[in-house]
């Protein structure tokens, strides 16, 4: 195994490691868990409580948050428990991201394996991850206050900012295995916009619990396209204030993302014949996601298919980047002089 193939082989594992993140929050919003925690030790915070003492002051600690106080009252420690034990998982991995990102990183600057370029994009996904942290406590922070849960605003934006960093290593990975490219305006670029920006919506979905009302499909309280929608004075409102309106918006991003896929990948295969790995597997992840996302409706939110949903929507959204990366231009990159370089181990290749 050369050297490139190594970097991209463990960038791969982070990007493996983020998926799993994802879904590890996913269940932590499904399971009201996410507060449990009310304290941020980014450095000294790796054990849980040790102890019967440490449960009790850690226990204590919650007791104090609007969250225990308004709904969880008369809570007892092992049911604390169950909610603490999620939450802690979720920020352990976060650190263990962070330390299987360093570690091998700074190895490879050591050695000279890696040119300035792809330093600089490595230490912008280092820069990336360490602030999700940061806005991931700036997120739990708004329900530690006033009311007992977060603000969907700051929950989209976590959200948004580990998918980004999703797209950053996953683009990167290919780049090294592929070959590295431009991302080019396309259809395939197209639908990788749009399933973010879809997947994003259905974070306002989780942030406003709006999927626990109108669970019928296709209506919608008795129609197609609901009265009262887009009510809200302001647009952000829309987006992320109003239950009716954040759940139609869902749907229609998620039925406009289906038809865009699918004709992008008809006209690919009947025009070009040519279409790859990636793309098919986009086709199959965007209509078993529309699928799982119906059920996860009328289910009202069964945990299960659920969190089934987000893994699948983030599993498309990875079929997309390589498709999209597929779908991009060769870059060439080269030095002041004039050689052309491998862009991603920074040695002059004659040409």
């Amino acid at each position: 195994m050369n050297k490139m193939t190594l970097i991209a082989a463990w960038l791969w594992f982070v990007a493996a490691m983020i998926f799993v993140m994802v879904i590890i929050g996913g269940l932590t919003r499904l399971t009201e868990s996410g507060l449990s925690m009310v304290d941020w030790r980014p450095v000294t915070g790796w054990l849980p409580p040790l102890g019967s003492a440490e449960w009790q002051a850690t226990f204590a600690a919650y007791r104090t948050s609007p969250e225990y106080q308004e709904i969880n009252a008369g809570m007892s420690l092992s049911e604390f428990k169950g909610i603490f034990w999620l939450e802690y998982i979720h920020r352990l991995w976060g650190r263990l991201i962070g330390l299987v990102f360093i570690v091998p990183f700074a190895f490879f600057l050591v050695r000279g394996w890696v040119s300035w370029r792809l330093a600089g994009r490595l230490t912008l996904m280092l820069i990336l991850g360490g602030s999700q942290g940061v806005l991931g406590w700036y997120m739990v922070q708004s329900g530690l206050s006033n009311e007992p849960w977060v603000s969907p605003y700051r929950l989209v934006a976590h959200l948004g900012l580990a998918l980004a960093v999703f797209v950053l290593v996953i683009w990167t990975a290919l780049d090294l295995a592929e070959g590295a490219r431009r991302p080019k305006i396309g259809m395939p670029m197209a639908s990788l916009i749009w399933i973010f920006l879809t997947v994003l919506s259905g974070g306002a979905v989780a942030g406003m619990n709006a999927g626990l009302t109108y669970n019928t499909f296709p209506m919608m309280d008795g129609a197609i396209i609901p009265s009262q929608i887009w009510d809200s004075p302001t647009f952000f409102a829309n987006l992320f204030e109003d239950v009716r309106t954040v759940q139609f918006n869902h749907r229609a991003m998620a039925t406009c993302a289906v038809i865009l896929v699918l004709l992008t990948w008809i006209w690919r295969m009947r025009s070009r014949g040519r279409v790859p790995y990636w793309g098919h597997c986009a086709a199959g992840l965007v209509c078993l996601q529309y699928a799982l996302g119906i059920a996860t409706l009328l289910s009202v939110v069964a945990i299960p298919i659920a969190s089934s949903h987000q893994a699948f929507g983030t599993l498309l959204l990875a079929a997309l980047v390589g498709w999209a990366h597929y779908d991009g231009r060769n870059r060439a990159y080269a030095s002041e002089k004039g050689q052309e370089l491998d862009g991603m181990s920074g040695n002059p290749v004659a040409g």
